[in-house]
């Protein structure tokens, strides 16, 4: 060769495996003479451009797996729901037997019973801009409602201790009363219910008569709440606080009763966490002092209502800027 000239053959070589464990490393091969400084320093640039096209050339020959990313969203913060939803600080009522119900309380929500409430009534809520809870046994047979005939007699289970008439439902099983639960969520649609509490959703932790797993409970649980969403209502748990986690994503607020006498408040502290309502309800038969709640519960933020045990009108709170009914 000829003195000043340099001959350079470069080529690029990497591992042609795709997805190789390190990135391909180029490989510069040279031939000529001594170089001049100045030749030096164009050919240090020259292997920097053909290092950074090296690498743009294998990006193209070789595209490499998009980076997958996870989001982690909220329960039911996905999408705008559908329906309506309570709030933490909306002022809850919940009446159940002495009727007909006191509608005329300065409550935000009414839970009254889907059966017992005319549509008339609700509609003069509707009208004072309220809401109103429809209350729902689902998860165990009663005597008394209309549609008891419907029952499967193999889907009734052993009495239910405490209440009269009541005996426990099979929802290891629930399609063989599916037919009735579902007409219950359209007569809730019917009546202009905005949401439905359904009670005794923790059948797996009593004496049923039947074998019933967590796993049962939850299957069953979730259904009622995909029906109740498909109609546009809200659902609320009613108690069942060691499913929480497992339901948090699935029910919209909760319904909880002497979560303080037994010491299980926290079990719901997950729905408050993602902004859903928890209506805490004692009872005047274990507490006679609502102050003492309270403060032991000011942290969770739920709202605590003191109702007697029959779930008449009368009811007190917490805040005492709110409405007191005997």
């Amino acid at each position: 060769m000829r003195r000043g000239v340099a001959q350079m053959e470069a080529r690029c070589v990497w591992d042609a495996e795709v997805g190789g464990s390190s990135p391909p490393t180029p490989t510069i091969l040279f031939y000529g003479n001594i170089l001049f400084k100045s030749q030096l320093i164009t050919i240090l640039l020259f292997i920097y451009l053909l290092v950074a096209g090296c690498n743009s050339i294998k990006g193209d020959i070789f595209p490499t797996e998009p980076t997958q990313t996870q989001t982690i969203v909220p329960p039911s913060a996905s999408a705008s729901p559908s329906f309506w939803i309570p709030t933490a600080n909306s002022i809850f009522q919940i009446q159940l037997s002495d009727y007909p119900p006191n509608l005329h309380l300065e409550s935000d929500i009414f839970e009254l019973d889907l059966f017992e409430t005319s549509p008339s009534a609700i509609r003069f809520l509707h009208q004072r801009g309220k809401k109103v809870i429809c209350y729902l046994n689902a998860g165990a047979w009663e005597d008394f409602r209309p549609d008891a005939t419907d029952f499967p007699q193999e889907a009734i289970g052993d009495p239910y201790v405490g209440w009269p008439g009541e005996r426990w439902l099979d929802v290891k099983n629930f399609n063989t009363f599916a037919s009735v639960m579902s007409a219950r969520l359209d007569l809730a649609v019917e009546k202009g219910c905005d949401a439905v509490d359904p009670d005794n959703i923790n059948g797996y932790l009593h004496p049923t008569g039947f074998n019933i797993t967590y796993q049962d409970q939850l299957a069953y649980n979730k259904w009622l709440s995909e029906q109740a969403h498909q109609r546009g209502l809200s659902i609320g748990m009613k108690n069942n606080g060691d499913q929480a986690n497992d339901l948090v994503a699935h029910f919209d607020f909760v319904v909880t009763e002497d979560c303080f006498f037994f010491d299980e408040c926290d079990q719901y502290s997950i729905f408050s966490d993602y902004e859903k309502a928890v209506f805490q309800i004692e009872y005047t038969d274990r507490i006679s002092d609502l102050g003492r709640i309270c403060d032991a519960v000011q942290d969770l933020k739920y709202q605590v209502l003191l109702k007697n045990r029959n779930l008449d009108a009368y009811v007190e709170y917490c805040q005492k800027n709110l409405l007191h009914s005997s």
